[in-house]
């Protein structure tokens, strides 16, 4: 469940990314559509790394191990 949920947040943020761009390309009007969805992309970045350290810390994810030390 926690590796879905941090997918969906990976894809939230690309989203509102490649949004974010196509309205500072494209968009002619005077609204703040680029600077609404850049401010939208943060706090989903910011939401996304409370709930990667969070997952961690309460045993949901794991991270893999290493490669061997060499000999």
């Amino acid at each position: 469940m926690a590796k879905f949920i941090i997918v969906a947040l990976l894809l939230a943020v690309m989203t509102a990314l490649f949004s974010s761009v196509f309205f500072l390309v494209k968009d002619e009007s005077r609204q703040r559509r680029t600077l609404q969805l850049l401010k939208l992309r943060i706090a989903l970045s910011l939401l996304l790394i409370t709930f990667v350290i969070t997952a961690y810390l309460l045993g949901w994810i794991h991270p893999h191990p290493g490669p061997p030390p060499p000999h």
